[in-house]
């Protein structure tokens, strides 16, 4: 299928996300590793979303729990949240979100809590923005998020505060907010420095947010850039296309560059897999944080998918649900990054 704007997508009831988790902590759980050289990488079925299949669902990452919830299943917009529990395998619906059903929304955690607003009703563009407490399975409206009511921006939390960029409001966006849980207040922040854009992805990794890819006007964004807090300044780090200049990129070409993708992190390690670049693509990129450098891994093993969550606990990466262009899904992806391809876990 072919990328269309966004302007488009949204009159279709069909527009894009990127949920972002900051959540990292560390286990030694890892599937047996691989001496092979090159490509590696293996993907693992594990315990299907218990909910029905949806895309451009919204998340966070409480205490090595995930909770998923929202999207869009191609008729409707829904308001069902559920949690993941790695232990056992297991999902558990808690409570439903009471605010307007959407998709394209962003979250992310603070303190124990989670935090989603923003996103797109089927006809609306929102700002509104809540807290829930795992503790006492309740949502809370908070102070509605002080920039332009839009979808397909991006989330993050860092020591303490969250973080809201990008985005698309009737024009693609590049501010930068900071949400205050103990004041329930919103301040901006300076600006991406780099394009405007919709549907990239963010992480967070050594109190420094990430933000990559995503789309600006119909082309396909290759910076990369780096918001540290304590200074309020944005770094650029090296592009992600091969450039005529440097020998490391030799391998990049076009292949990072994508839309309305997942992401997640392990140790040092972020992941980026599936999205939409002139069409659904499944191929999978790590980016060595220290290094700043990519390379390529297995490609995704399930149905090639944009739209999808990617979410870290205990960690341990997956990706979960998103949709093909026609069909929606509700399966459970682990990834081993150092294991060989294993055809018999999927």
């Amino acid at each position: 299928m072919t990328r269309r704007s966004n302007a488009f997508m949204k009159q279709l009831f069909y527009v894009t996300s990127s949920v972002l988790f900051s959540s990292l902590i560390f286990s030694s759980c890892q599937k047996v590793s691989s001496s092979t050289s090159g490509v590696i990488g293996d993907w693992a079925r594990s315990s299907e979303f218990e909910g029905v299949v949806r895309t451009e669902a919204v998340g966070f990452t409480i205490n090595n729990v995930e909770y998923i919830g929202g999207g869009y299943n191609g008729n409707n917009r829904m308001n069902d949240f559920w949690k993941f529990d790695e232990a056992s395998g297991t999902w558990f619906r808690v409570a439903d979100f009471p605010g307007t059903a959407r998709n394209s929304a962003v979250g992310f955690s603070i303190n124990g809590k989670g935090y989603i607003g923003t996103g797109y009703d089927g006809t609306n563009m929102l700002k509104d923005f809540w807290e829930y407490d795992p503790v006492a399975d309740k949502w809370t409206e908070k102070a509605d998020f002080a920039g332009t009511a839009r979808y397909g921006a991006v989330g993050f939390s860092i020591n303490g505060e969250g973080y809201v960029a990008t985005g698309f409001d009737s024009t693609y966006r590049k501010d930068l907010w900071q949400y205050d849980p103990g004041t329930d207040t919103w301040t901006q922040k300076a600006s991406l420095g780099g394009d405007k854009r919709s549907d990239a992805v963010a992480f967070t990794y050594d109190n420094l947010g990430y933000v990559v890819t995503g789309v600006n006007n119909g082309s396909y964004l290759n910076d990369m850039w780096a918001y540290n807090p304590s200074t309020e300044t944005w770094s650029e780090r090296r592009k992600i296309i091969n450039t005529a200049d440097s020998s490391y990129d030799d391998a990049y070409g076009n292949n990072i560059l994508r839309s309305n993708a997942a992401v997640f992190l392990i140790n040092d390690t972020a992941y980026i897999s599936g999205g939409n670049y002139n069409g659904i693509i499944g191929s999978t990129w790590a980016f060595d944080i220290k290094q700043d450098l990519w390379f390529q891994k297995t490609a995704f093993e399930g149905s090639a998918r944009q739209g999808a969550i990617g979410f870290t606990v205990n960690n341990h990466g997956y990706i979960v649900t998103g949709d093909n262009g026609s069909n929606y899904f509700d399966d459970l992806w682990q990834f081993f990054p150092d294991a060989a391809v294993n055809a018999d876990d999927n």
